[in-house]
């Protein structure tokens, strides 16, 4: 889907009586909104209302339609839960993104320039991997990837307009750099209320995301003599990159239905762990309680550090949500969070809770590394998330985000019938395998070719294992996740 900063973008206000010269004579008895949504759709797609255009309000395009109001509110609602248009209070329904034209509405064409990706070849390495992250496709099946386009413009504005009427000058100096008092605060608030946390506002540690959090940490724990962090198997090649920048190993530990293989771990003999036992990256096991207790005893018995990665714990759909581990070993635990899959990576603001050996270290790291993260939006999260501004935010993700994903269930069931689902429950992003013999890489570079971009589940293994492409469902509307399943359908046939 091709989405535009709205704020970059020119608003036009689109008149009632001549709003894309619709006739409702022509829609079917007893499917008016379904029709509109398609006229507006089509209208999206070929350019006719760019992004920024604000549309008529409800009551002025029924009264010009001679329907009832019931109907052009259901259009407008259909498509802000596909994300083409957002509700902007007194400043009306505003376009913010616009679907691809399909082969039946395009107009006709001389001919079809070719696809930027035609030539794209895929390997299983970390050079190709950046690559991929890079390239852009007409449908992005990316995982980690939240609807950006419900990003809460409003809310924020509007907190942000009153931190700085009331911020005092001596506010925009150096602050810091453990993040401002504020944030830190409701970070531990939020913790607390969300995964069962107790921490001090002076155990909180502001940092860029969950990435630096890797860089920091891997740098603390390369200084300390420790050279190897264990890593669950398959499991995140972003954060195995982030370790081995830092000068560690990174050996592989089994992850099976129950969550991470601990026998495994004592195996290794590596002193650190790095785990996502909320919703396991990209499996989206969840960390059981017998490997749970295992895990203390590891930890317990060799003084093993494990970095806890919180990753999807928010986005639940149809089970319970589990304790974070640093609830119950918080002197063995790096806890790190963020608001990435929350609000948008662009923020780049997470949070990190260490042990209390290494929070010295790690402070020093932070502050070498950069004074700090900027203070404003710190101070506007915080007021977010002490407001229940961002509780409310997360509800309504989690109504987008499951009808998301039961539309991807749905499209796997009818397109691609081989394929096994994992992770369906909670999270972003589901894993789908495979039992025949295919490289899971030549479907992606396949599917890039189509303008769909997956990640192939060997990216993320560092020992063979069958075939399986992870696939983001969050940032895409039902439609597009139709049709992109489609075409990976598509392509495995032709491959076969």
């Amino acid at each position: 889907m091709n989405r535009s900063n709205e704020g970059t973008s020119h608003r036009s206000i689109v008149a009632g009586a001549d709003f894309l010269h619709l006739t409702i004579d022509e829609a079917p008895s007893g499917g008016k909104s379904e029709w509109l949504v398609q006229q507006i759709r089509l209208a999206l797609a070929d350019g006719r209302l760019p992004v920024g255009s604000r549309l008529p309000a409800t009551r002025v395009l029924a009264g010009e339609l001679g329907v009832s109001r019931g109907v052009v509110t259901e259009a407008y609602q259909r498509l802000v839960e596909d994300g083409y248009l957002a509700g902007r209070g007194r400043n009306g329904t505003i376009v913010v993104g616009a679907p691809a034209m399909t082969t039946a509405a395009k107009p006709p064409t001389l001919a079809s320039p070719p696809s930027p990706h035609s030539v794209f070849t895929v390997a299983p390495n970390a050079d190709v991997f950046d690559v991929m992250r890079t390239a852009r496709a007409r449908i992005d099946f990316s995982p980690g990837l939240p609807d950006l386009a419900a990003f809460p413009r409003a809310a924020w504005l509007r907190e942000e307009r009153r931190i700085l009427d009331r911020l005092a000058a001596s506010d925009l100096g150096y602050g810091d750099p453990r993040g401002t008092a504020a944030l830190r605060v409701a970070v531990a608030n939020w913790i607390a209320r969300n995964r069962g946390i107790r921490a001090d506002p002076g155990e909180v540690l502001i940092v860029a995301g969950t990435a630096q959090t890797l860089t920091l940490v891997g740098q603390v724990l390369h200084s300390d003599g420790i050279s190897a962090v264990a890593i669950e198997d398959p499991g995140s090649l972003g954060a195995r990159q982030h370790l081995h920048n830092c000068q560690l190993d990174t050996p592989p530990v089994a992850v099976d239905s129950e969550g991470v293989r601990v026998d495994e771990l004592r195996a290794t003999g590596a002193a650190a762990i790095f785990l996502t036992p909320a919703h396991q990256f990209p499996t989206g096991v969840v960390l059981r309680g017998s490997r749970r207790s295992e895990l203390t005893h590891w930890a317990s018995e060799s003084d093993g550090l494990i970095i806890e990665d919180d990753y999807d714990a928010e986005h639940r759909y149809d089970r319970a949500p589990v304790p974070a581990l640093r609830s119950v070993l918080a002197e063995n635990v790096f806890y790190a969070g963020s608001v990435s899959k929350l609000l948008a990576p662009a923020l780049r603001i997470g949070w990190v809770l260490a042990p209390p050996k290494y929070r010295d270290a790690l402070l020093d790291a932070k502050r070498f590394a950069d004074l700090g993260n900027a203070a404003l939006p710190q101070l506007v999260l915080a007021q977010l998330m002490e407001s229940g501004a961002l509780e409310r935010q997360l509800r309504h993700l989690r109504r987008y985000h499951r009808r998301r994903r039961d539309a991807m269930v749905k499209a796997i069931a009818a397109h691609l019938p081989g394929a096994i689902v994992h992770g369906a429950a909670a999270g972003l992003h589901l894993t789908i395998t495979f039992e025949a013999g295919f490289a899971d890489t030549d479907v992606a570079a396949a599917a890039l070719t189509r303008d769909v971009k997956v990640h192939p589940l060997s990216w993320h293994c560092q020992r063979p294992r069958q075939p399986g492409l992870v696939l983001g469902y969050a940032a895409s509307p039902p439609t597009d996740i139709s049709e992109g399943v489609a075409i990976l359908g598509e392509v495995l046939r032709r491959m076969s």
